[in-house]
């Protein structure tokens, strides 16, 4: 890996320079903000980023981007975290970096021309139609399905764990458009307005009480057939394109979060007087061991996505490593507390996936939070126990699993 520095200081400094121009004076972190206050600021920080050219770093100028090189967004990316300030909306993850580059990638003139000025202006939002109640971690078994007929896809399904999804007017859905076929095949990648009959969108309530995802049925909803990316039952490779995109600028934020995370509770225990404890200290230099081997991690991936090279089966380690990490973490942070972990608070900022956001308060409530939502971590975007088997399969060459789903979709359906 290539340990040395990403860009420049004079970038660096120019960026630094943009933050305290445009953030507040007393702004302390996305995470000392929520409810509409937080959705407030999201809103008028993206029309300042969009004012400088700042939503789509890495798109290219004649398409409205900033044009920046990979490693120019790598260091936007690590001053932006520092300071707690997001790089985008609540739905521009979804928008601009999937949808967005795989659009640049794989669609039509036609469909770059409609869609793209419409991400960046935010008229369109994105969410993401994967995941299905028995098609998570194995994405190729969906069962949602669509039909061409005449000028239009009839789809008709169920997607779940929906991010975002209350804030969009759009979704990108996989729909089995060829269920004979087996079943990584006969999958097409469609883009789906949400403004309509046949779609419903239901929150699902985390144990936090939040409304971060949501579930979304499809009853004979309706695409145009041009609204196709890539060809027609090839959506599974589409579909690896745009996660590929999930990845790589952040590569080295992960870490960062998970720093200050650390660092929140060395403060907590130095303020209860715990730190000549031999077990508090010998679980603070354990978490310190994991934060630093993410942090690698991170710079192994990092050094990959400067040199244009696609995540491999080998980002499964850090994501297996970052989410294993956070749940012992906030374990030991409540073991830490005790009981004071059962005193309810107002802020639920640290509740978000992954590391807490910068700014949140450091009480026992917000943490008590953080565990809670840890557990979610080793689920989504692919269980410990698939990364695990990625892992032995893909990087170590040991045998695979036997499996029983190599024919047809509908035949493997059955069960």
């Amino acid at each position: 890996m290539d340990l040395t520095p990403t860009t420049d200081d004079g970038f660096r400094a120019r960026i630094r320079t943009f933050l305290d121009e445009n953030l507040p004076a007393d702004f302390a972190g996305i995470g000392a903000l929520e409810g509409e206050e937080r959705q407030q600021f999201l809103e008028a920080w993206r029309q300042t980023l969009s004012d400088n050219n700042l939503l789509a770093l890495s798109w290219p100028a004649d398409v409205g981007g900033a044009g920046l090189s990979a490693a120019e967004t790598v260091t936007l990316h690590e001053e932006f975290a520092k300071r707690g300030a997001p790089t985008g909306g609540s739905n521009d993850a979804f928008g601009i970096s999937m949808l967005g580059n795989t659009l640049l990638a794989m669609g039509t003139e036609e469909q770059k021309a409609h869609f793209i000025p419409r991400i960046l202006s935010g008229e369109d939002r994105w969410c993401q139609g994967y995941s299905e109640p028995g098609a998570g971690s194995d994405l190729a078994g969906l069962g949602t399905k669509a039909m061409l007929d005449g000028d239009q896809w009839i789809i008709n399904g169920q997607k779940i764990w929906t991010s975002a999804g209350q804030h969009a007017n759009w979704i990108f859905v996989l729909a089995r458009t060829a269920p004979d076929s087996p079943k990584h095949q006969g999958i097409t990648f469609l883009l789906v307005p949400m403004d309509q009959p046949g779609v419903e969108l239901r929150p699902i309530t985390n144990i936090t009480g939040q409304d971060h995802f949501n579930e979304v049925f499809f009853t004979d909803a309706v695409c145009p057939a041009d609204h196709v990316v890539g060809e027609v039952n090839n959506g599974w490779a589409v579909a690896n394109t745009l996660l590929a995109n999930e990845r790589g600028a952040g590569a080295t934020v992960t870490p960062m979060r998970f720093r200050a995370e650390l660092d929140r509770l060395v403060e907590l225990c130095v303020k209860r007087e715990l730190t000549d404890d031999p077990l508090v200290r010998q679980t603070l230099a354990e978490a310190h061991t994991r934060v630093e081997l993410l942090r690698y991690a991170g710079m192994r991936a990092l050094t990959n996505y400067l040199a244009g090279r696609p995540p491999g089966p080998e980002s499964s380690i850090f994501k297996l490593a970052w989410s294993e990490h956070h749940s012992k973490t906030t374990n030991d942070i409540l073991n830490l507390i005790g009981p004071d972990a059962l005193i309810d608070g107002d802020n639920t900022t640290a509740a978000g996936l992954g590391a807490p956001d910068i700014g949140v308060p450091n009480n026992p409530a917000t943490l008590a939070y953080s565990f809670q939502m840890a557990r979610s971590g080793t689920i989504y975007a692919g269980t410990s126990q698939v990364q695990r088997n990625i892992i032995g399969e893909r990087v170590l060459g040991l045998p695979k699993e036997p499996r029983a789903d190599a024919g047809p979709w509908n035949e493997y359906d059955k069960g």
